[in-house]
């Protein structure tokens, strides 16, 4: 691991399945995203393994509980009982052995907003869900309430970071959101920390879909212009136009590290151990 100060500043858009229902039903953030982050903060130890499986484990039944995450209703309890949010996602960091933290970025549930674009006609969409699934090309973000409060846990982890990561993720549901929250926002421009962006291994579809590496980059600059980037990180196997890709990481200020940071399967994912190691070259300035 890279470090064990890591601080995962979470979306909290999600509108489908279990977290869905437990946002509707309750009016709590959206649990999903979060529990995804403190299962992957988990060690590689027994316990770590073993609660990383348990707040993933999903009922399977004919009744109310179907499809709930055991890892939401955890969480969305201890919310209920403690009545913060982050002190409620701190116990349950505990509980698994969470190497880090995980904060939501803002203080209420979001909506996205895309603009999607399918045979030259623009359309409008709302929610995390139908995003996803309508047909064309994600075009831009916004988000409802547009000017939400950020968790002040979060800019504070921000401002006190020496590297702020973007991505790996979903680029316009998972990455960008965090440059629509002002205060969020203002801390990613000010902070004195350096900042890295993880380019994803393939397009994902129904956001993403034909999209190069450097759309990605044009992508972000659109949506934060004044957002100044110090290292573009990208698997060397997917980038067809190096020179191109260059062109696009200096466009944001940043330098571009190539390097085999994919799975060794030849699946879309990264190897956890190559990408740590490789970010630890970052920034340890060895690369």
């Amino acid at each position: 691991m890279v470090t064990d100060r890591l601080t995962a500043v979470v979306t909290v858009a999600d509108d489908g399945g279990s977290s869905g229902r437990l946002r509707r039903e309750l009016g709590v953030l959206p649990p999903g995203d979060l529990r995804m982050a403190l299962a992957a903060l988990c060690g590689d130890d027994e316990w770590g393994s073993t609660w990383s499986e348990v707040v993933q484990h999903r009922f399977r039944s004919e009744g109310e509980l179907h499809g709930h995450a055991v890892g939401n209703l955890l969480i969305v309890a201890l919310w209920e009982l403690l009545g913060d949010p982050v002190a409620g996602l701190d116990w349950v960091g505990r509980l698994l052995g969470a190497q880090g933290r995980v904060l939501p970025m803002a203080s209420v549930p979001l909506d996205i907003v895309a603009q999607v674009e399918l045979d030259g006609v623009t359309s409008t969409v709302r929610g995390q869900v139908a995003c996803a699934l309508t047909p064309g090309r994600v075009q831009a973000i916004s988000l409802v309430p547009e000017d939400p409060p950020a968790r002040p846990e979060a800019v504070a982890a921000v401002l006190e970071a020496d590297w702020v990561v973007f991505g790996p993720g979903s680029w316009f549901t998972s990455v960008l959101p965090h440059l629509k929250v002002p205060e969020l926002a203002r801390a990613l421009h000010s902070t004195q920390a350096k900042r890295l962006v993880t380019l994803n291994l393939a397009p994902q579809p129904g956001e993403t879909d034909d999209f190069s590496p450097q759309q990605h980059l044009e992508v972000l600059r659109q949506h934060a212009p004044e957002l100044p980037i110090d290292v573009v990180l990208a698997e060397t196997s997917i980038v067809d136009d190096p020179g191109a890709l260059e062109k696009s990481a200096a466009a944001l200020g940043a330098r571009l590290v190539l390097a085999d940071v994919a799975a060794a399967d030849g699946s879309p994912r990264h190897d956890p151990r190559r990408l740590a190691s490789v970010l630890d070259e970052i920034f340890l300035q060895k690369r």
